[in-house]
């Protein structure tokens, strides 16, 4: 009996340390899941924000098609231009012995690229003259337990703006709460479903289809 009562008054005090550790490992697995949780959303915002198409007028389809009447334009005057040139070295009279053309007969210069953008306006627009893309990569919102309703006027044609606000504001997200990324502006679902030729296949599918990837590095990241 002494001897137990030795071992108990010696050791008793562990008890206390050992319920502290517990509560440390509790407090540090509640963190590694809210930065787990945390980081998954972070890398799901990014991807849907980089994918998200910046608007290009240089694409669009009435530009498109002007420019490629202009450049036909600009093509068939350089082809008008090698046929002189052709007929002017097929004609002996309008040449020297010496083989030096004669006074008077010039050739005929294509276009430089400077005179078919100038001249035949081989790059010009006819819609979005003055048009800066990137307002739909600046509309993705980050929210917490209840989606954003509004539009943003944010234009963010990087898309750093919008993932620095995503970054700073999901460090209030814990583990239990909803996340929400949404885009409220009105041509969000017609560019999901291929309406711009830089995001054929959407970015909220593409992301969803690499959710586990992104879930399982979360995962490995965070582990306690």
């Amino acid at each position: 009996m002494p001897r137990v009562s030795h071992m108990t008054q010696r050791y008793g005090g562990l008890e206390g340390g050992f319920a502290e550790s517990i509560r440390a490992f509790a407090e540090q697995a509640q963190q590694a899941m809210d930065s787990t949780f945390q980081n998954i959303v972070i890398e799901i915002g990014i991807s849907v924000i980089t994918m998200s198409p910046v608007g290009n007028p240089e694409v669009w389809a009435a530009n498109v098609a002007h420019q490629a009447k202009a450049k036909r334009a600009a093509d068939d005057y350089d082809f008008k231009v090698s046929v002189r040139n052709t007929l002017i070295n097929l004609n002996q009279d309008n040449f020297t012995k010496a083989g030096k053309l004669r006074r008077g007969v010039k050739y005929a210069k294509p276009l430089t690229k400077t005179e078919r953008e100038q001249n035949f306006a081989t790059n010009g627009l006819v819609a979005g003259q003055g048009y800066v893309g990137g307002r739909f990569r600046g509309n993705w919102q980050f929210s917490i337990d209840s989606p954003a309703t509004d539009e943003l006027d944010r234009i963010d044609p990087s898309g750093s703006e919008t993932i620095a606000a995503l970054l700073s504001q999901v460090q209030a997200l814990t583990i239990g709460q909803t996340a929400y990324i949404v885009n409220n502006l009105p041509y969000a679902i017609p560019l999901e479903y291929g309406h711009s030729t830089q995001a054929p296949a959407g970015m909220v599918r593409v992301t969803l289809a690499n959710f586990q990837r992104i879930v399982d590095e979360a995962i490995r990241n965070n582990s306690v």
